[in-house]
């Protein structure tokens, strides 16, 4: 299909093109425009009809969105953005830089400038600045074959149909009703006698979009109405926005897991400057923390002296140590990220991690005594090597379970306390521990 596309591009068949997409899914025809050339991005668009263009532009790169709106005419770039969802014309306007974004609001309608600027004005991470105001509203009076009739008369324009939202005179939302109930209802059977109007799921402007994401997980929902302090509806969040969200967030946590800060654009579009700043802040921290392991090294320089045979098995303690504290960090940051997990979990946390490093350690610090024994036949060096491992694994598998919770105590992001810090905070306890075990057991 791709190569099709190409050679009608190449030959200008714009009648063609247009019959070859007008099937096509819009997201396949945006893959399609991210690999052909500036001047080929052009020509396939203008063979889009109007409806499909917008659809496609939606899934376009920022930069191949900035390319794009460079090159189109202002009749055209008006009618594209006119006809984009008015939350995908906001996310237009915030990823985009101010001179694109100036042309583009300059041939917008009024009326979706109006709409842009509306949802502009809520927080870069708040329900509203996820929603979008197109949205089918009934009235409680209305009979169904009124509802069906408003329905087609306004539905062209509305980002989904399925689900319908029951206002007051005042604009408050009273009650939900699926397209499916009114199927199955009779004609004459009145809105506010079929809708929902009890334990309406809803969101405010201003929560959090975490908390948006976490609902459609729990509900299986389409959609989720957002409303103001006064209950008033003001728009929707659908189940595509959620995803999107969903996706970023997880992307932000990846980052932050792996001591990085967060990034906003994907990979190849990043200068190396860029990628390197987001690095080096975390490693300068982590890298200045792990002198305190130096500095536990030091301080034992007497017991070293004495049995340099303990200096083999430090890498062996300090990996195993960061292993399994990052494996229970990983997993209580996933458990708070989808819901499992509250602050009130805790105890529960703690203990259950415990008697799983009592496993854990248990058995590697058997097998290990038994292999140093066999390797170096030193009987008490076997003995504190496998002690000292049997308590770093307690101690790292509960650091691990408990630091994400901490974190979220106090009100930072649990991903904060994924491998990286959990291996620094492990590997200054795990040789405290190794070299106080050795001072008494082999008495250096």
């Amino acid at each position: 299909m791709l190569e099709s596309i190409k050679s009608l591009v190449e030959s200008k068949n714009i009648k063609d093109l247009r019959l070859l997409t007008e099937d096509m899914n819009e997201a396949d025809i945006a893959d399609a425009v991210e690999e052909l050339e500036p001047e080929g991005r052009v020509i396939l668009f203008r063979a889009l009809s109007r409806d499909l263009a917008a659809d496609v532009f939606a899934y376009l790169t920022p930069d191949t969105k900035e390319a794009l709106v460079s090159q189109l005419t202002a009749p055209e770039l008006g009618r594209i953005v006119d006809e984009l969802f008015l939350d995908d014309a906001a996310d237009l306007v915030e990823e985009l830089p101010a001179d694109v974004v100036k042309r583009i609001l300059e041939n917008a309608s009024p009326e979706t400038r109006r709409g842009i600027n509306q949802l502009l004005q809520y927080q870069e991470d708040s329900a509203g600045s996820i929603m979008t105001t197109e949205y089918i509203s009934l009235k409680p009076d209305m009979n169904v074959e009124e509802s069906f009739r408003h329905i087609r008369e306004v539905g062209t324009d509305k980002e989904t149909l399925y689900t319908c939202y029951v206002i007051d005179t005042r604009g408050v939302l009273i009650g939900v009703v699926t397209v499916r109930t009114m199927l199955l209802s009779k004609y004459e059977d009145k809105i506010c006698d079929i809708m929902t109007d009890s334990n309406i799921i809803s969101v405010n402007t201003n929560d959090d979009r975490e908390k948006v994401t976490e609902l459609f997980q729990k509900y299986d929902f389409m959609a989720i109405p957002v409303v103001d302090s006064q209950n008033h509806l003001v728009g929707i969040v659908t189940v595509d926005d959620a995803m999107q969200v969903l996706e970023e967030e997880s992307t932000e946590d990846f980052h932050k897991m792996a001591a990085m800060l967060p990034m906003d654009e994907p990979y190849l579009d990043m200068s190396v400057g860029e990628l390197a700043r987001k690095r080096v802040i975390w490693l300068m921290v982590l890298m200045i923390s792990a002198t305190f392991s130096g500095a536990i090294i030091t301080h034992y320089q007497s017991v070293f002296a004495a049995l340099p045979a303990l200096i083999a098995s430090i890498p062996m303690l300090m990996d195993t140590g960061g292993n399994a504290g990052s494996q229970s960090s990983t997993l209580v940051i996933r458990g708070i990220a989808v819901g499992e997990l509250k602050l009130k979990d805790a105890l529960k946390v703690l203990f259950k991690e415990l008697k799983v490093s009592l496993i854990v350690g248990g058995g590697l610090a058997l097998v290990n005594l038994i292999y140093k024994y066999a390797m170096s036949g030193d009987l008490l060096l076997s003995v504190t090597v496998g002690i000292s491992l049997f308590g770093t694994v307690i101690f790292a598998q509960t650091i691990g379970g408990m630091l994400p919770l901490l974190a979220k105590a106090v009100g930072f992001d649990p991903a904060l306390m994924a491998s990286p810090i959990v291996t620094t905070i492990v590997d200054a306890g795990s040789l405290t521990l190794y070299f106080a075990v050795a001072s008494k057991v082999m008495n250096v």
